[in-house]
């Protein structure tokens, strides 16, 4: 069975995604274990990114990632919403700043996260 989470903010309300623990299940599991958890959100091009109380090395980390994928950066301890291009990427595809363990996929349409400002409280927690 799939463990599904929650992202919720005042500009999105609630967001399903789910954990993709085969992938990267050291990070799936850290996540996973540290909720629930609260941030303040920031933004870098269509990437929504904030703090969060894990700490995990780089698991099968990657730089070029898919929209809707949610992932943990390892350098920054922090959670990462991918939902279009960001300042480093190639083309229209969402890259990362640097290599991040991918344990997670947004399971609605992620353009909502183009909602978010920064400095808005977020919110993650199972579903």
């Amino acid at each position: 069975m799939t463990r599904q989470i929650k992202i919720k903010s005042k500009s999105t309300g609630e967001v399903v995604a789910e954990l993709v623990e085969e992938k990267n299940p050291k990070t799936a599991k850290a996540i996973w274990e540290a909720l629930p958890f609260e941030s303040s959100a920031n933004r870098w091009g269509d990437e929504v990114y904030f703090d969060t109380p894990v700490k995990v090395e780089a698991e099968n980390a990657q730089q070029d990632v898919d929209v809707g994928d949610i992932a943990y950066w390892p350098e920054g301890n922090g959670f990462c919403i991918f939902f279009g291009p960001t300042p480093v990427s190639k083309d229209e595809r969402p890259r990362a700043y640097s290599p991040v363990n991918v344990f997670g996929k947004v399971a609605g349409d992620p353009s909502i996260f183009r909602r978010v400002k920064s400095g808005e409280k977020i919110k993650v927690f199972r579903a």
